[in-house]
């Protein structure tokens, strides 16, 4: 007995000596097209009431391989990744703030992580007044994220809104987020922060696919009987199915590796 014990002591003390594997977690905060609707809480059955909505911050986590990880040295300096997904439906820079969202995410963050934020389809809803934000507001409230951010010792990295599936004009996709768009990459600009043109990326991608395709595969736009929580069917050119997220997922990681090339 006693010599399985001294066994348990000299391996309790041996593992007190093991160095914990590091991970740097992602943060992402913003709004519904980042969400992972899979991970809503309460009640709610993902594929009973939702699926096939998805954000593409909920597709994100695959994306991380050794080989991804490796290209991304500059950004990360850990072997492991953990992308933790607070972006939440209809939430503005404001509301996302008052609602002690980011006050949450600021409690969290550790020397090394990111924080990828991805907001402008909720501050722009003009007629909306309980999210609504002025475009100084919204350049205060990314000012106040990215600052925040840095003063744990983390990155923030500023994405400009992922596009919408309107308005095309001559076969392209056309900018629908207005001054919020270039709200973002003036705050990024000023606080000299890294920044991923996604409005962009997702108009120019999207426009190479063709308006048919991506309303059909990438959109949320289906007919009746395909879907428990859609029996009707849906017309939405705002969301995402899965084809559409892992393609926006895509754009944000090819953007990181830009980012340190």
């Amino acid at each position: 007995m006693k010599k399985y014990l001294s066994i348990l002591v000299v391996l309790f003390a041996f593992s007190a000596f093991v160095p914990k594997e590091k991970v740097t977690k992602i943060y992402l905060i913003g709004d519904s097209t980042m969400a992972d609707y899979s991970n809503y809480g309460g009640d709610e059955d993902y594929i009973k009431d939702r699926y096939p909505v998805t954000g593409w911050g909920q597709v994100f986590q695959p994306f991380f391989t050794q080989e991804a990880i490796g290209s991304l040295k500059g950004l990360i300096k850990t072997d492991s990744v953990l992308v933790d997904d607070r972006a939440r439906g209809g939430r503005s820079t404001r509301t996302f703030f008052e609602e002690g969202r980011w006050a949450a995410v600021y409690k969290e963050l550790k020397e090394g992580d990111l924080v990828i934020m991805q907001f402008g389809h909720n501050d722009a809803a003009k007629e909306k007044t309980e999210r609504y934000v002025t475009v100084e507001g919204y350049k205060e409230y990314i000012r106040l994220f990215v600052n925040q951010t840095r003063e744990k010792g983390a990155t923030p990295i500023v994405l400009t809104p992922v596009a919408r599936n309107y308005p095309w004009k001559d076969g392209h996709l056309e900018n629908v987020h207005g001054e919020y768009d270039a709200a973002a990459k003036e705050v990024a600009a000023e606080l000299e922060t890294l920044m991923i043109d996604l409005n962009q990326r997702s108009m120019d991608y999207f426009s190479e696919k063709g308006q048919e395709y991506v309303t059909e595969n990438y959109f949320m736009n289906f007919g009746p009987g395909l879907y428990e929580a859609y029996p009707d069917g849906q017309k939405d050119n705002t969301h995402f199915q899965p084809e559409g997220a892992k393609a926006v997922a895509t754009l944000v990681l090819e953007g990181m590796k830009e980012l340190v090339e």
